[in-house]
């Protein structure tokens, strides 16, 4: 199965534009764009942002806190923030303290028991941020793709509406890479986000407007999705949590957050007894201290039986993804070509003249997708390609289930370096791999963040778990959260 001549060719050329774009794009680093006094945002001083959502509700419902005070907090956090870092594209202040004014009123009424309460509104109060991608009713929705920059959506997608009933108050959309194919969150419309540990430094995508937003503290709770490590990049980049669920699974879009505890809600259990695998891990090492840490602990604290792997199909990450990507839909269809995705459903569009135009300074697109645009055919599967990595993602996909059981997870790198400089992931396009591999293999995956490294940068770890066990993963996060510290907020370092 090694590539083709061709392929390779091929390859050598794509990383051969990307490495002379990245330069191109790391001098517009150093002689453009805005310049700011310190490269992190100032440390939090309002005790209320360092709260979990559980704890934030908790104390709205026992009216030891206003709703409207909690609310507040985070407008001045986002003043204060988001020009720096550019994740919040768009706002809804005033909405936002409609509600919570009206959440208030509610209480005062004191017409319902604390219990009832939180039976009904588990996130009563608690800020929250959407994707741009996602509907929330009244804010733009792009997905940072300038042919729909005046699209507005006219209700909530399923997941903001199921939230929003729950008591959750939407803050505002957030930013995303265009079209969500790309891991550094920037587009034509919304611009680029910062990421808040060195705003010289990436954020992730697609859901990167969601993760630099929850760990400067400008929110508590964050909607984003995740085909490829949309959420868990963005999550490891930026230290916080993130979980990619079982397909079909009820929780069937990938959330983010601060707090581990934050998943409660969601009525996910924990389990007492573990079995821990570790991967082989040689060729990365930004981590691996930390990594063994973390296994050593497991093993000597609680007992776990850990043991070293090698998982030799892992090596074909990128083709797994690939294969899923190129997989006929449930009625039979061919997947819609990406192309025809950056047209809007209508529009023609011609990547090689887009590909002039952008050297030109002129086109609507970002290199990222004219580059997809160019290769899309390239990287698109033949029917015996497909097949024969099928059989190679199912003989993957059984090994791991069969080792990990009901009770067993999988520690993972989420990325073979910490968070990139800008412009540096178009020299590296293919290292969404370590994340993507497993939504090819349809298993549940927690992001966990494990403190910072020597340059103040997040660290963490991706741990995965057999299909449904998404409560093992979750139960995992909160023990590595609870012992290693888990989110810490920029400006402390």
């Amino acid at each position: 199965m090694a590539p083709s001549f061709t392929a390779r060719i091929q390859l050598f050329l794509l990383r051969a534009l990307g490495f002379l774009i990245g330069l191109v794009g790391r001098a517009a680093l150093v002689l453009g764009g805005p310049k700011f006094a310190s490269k992190t945002p100032r440390p939090v001083t309002e005790p209320l942002l360092l709260l979990s959502g559980m704890q934030l509700a908790k104390l709205i419902r026992q009216r030891q806190v206003k709703c409207i005070d909690v609310v507040q907090a985070y407008i001045n956090r986002i003043k204060d923030v988001n020009p720096m870092i550019n994740g919040i594209v768009k706002y809804r202040f005033e909405e936002a303290m409609k509600e919570a004014h009206a959440v208030d009123q509610k209480l005062a009424e004191k017409q319902e028991d604390e219990a009832t309460l939180e039976n009904k509104w588990p996130f009563l109060g608690v800020p929250l941020t959407v994707k741009e991608a996602f509907q929330l009713q009244g804010m733009p929705n792009s997905s940072g793709l300038m042919n729909r920059r005046d699209a507005i959506s006219k209700t909530d997608a399923t997941v903001v509406a199921l939230l929003k009933g729950a008591g959750a108050i939407p803050l505002g959309i957030t930013n995303c890479s265009e079209l969500c194919m790309w891991y550094e969150s920037s587009n034509k419309i919304y611009g680029r986000s910062n990421n808040p540990y060195d705003l010289q430094h990436i954020v992730g995508g697609s859901s990167g407007g969601e993760g630099c937003t929850l760990a400067a503290a400008c929110s508590v709770i964050g909607v984003g999705s995740d085909i490829g490590g949309s959420i868990r990049m963005p999550a490891f980049f930026n230290g916080i949590f993130g979980h990619k669920p079982s397909p079909e699974h009820p929780l069937s879009t990938s959330d983010c957050c601060t707090h581990s505890e934050n998943f409660k809600p969601l009525d996910l259990c924990l389990l007492s007894s573990m079995g821990v695998e570790s991967s082989e891990l040689d060729h990365l090492s930004p981590w691996l201290q930390l990594f063994f840490q973390v296994v050593v602990h497991l093993e000597t604290i609680l007992g776990a039986s850990v043991q070293h792997v090698k998982l030799k199909k892992m090596k074909y990450s990128f083709q797994l993804w690939t294969t899923m990507m190129s997989a006929k839909g449930h009625d039979g269809k061919e997947p819609m070509k990406f192309v025809d995705l950056l047209g809007d459903h209508g529009k023609h569009v011609n990547p090689l003249w887009e590909l002039i135009k952008w050297c030109l300074g002129l086109s609507v697109y970002t290199i990222p997708s004219i580059g997809l645009a160019l290769l899309e055919e390239k990287l698109r599967y033949s029917n015996e390609k497909y097949q024969k990595f099928k059989a190679v993602e199912e003989s993957l996909r059984k090994e791991l289930v069969e080792m990990l059981g009901d009770d067993g997870v999988f520690l993972y790198p989420s990325h073979p370096t910490v968070a990139p400089k800008h412009h540096v992931p178009l020299t590296r396009p293919f290292n969404f791999a370590y994340t993507g591999v497993f939504s090819a293999l349809g298993l549940p995956v927690t992001q966990c963040p494990l403190g910072l490294n020597a340059k103040g940068l997040p660290l963490g770890i991706q741990v995965v778990a057999g299909p449904f066990n998404d409560h093992l993963t979750l139960a995992v996060a909160q023990y590595l959260e609870k012992t290693f510290g888990g989110w810490v907020c920029p400006g402390k370092f």
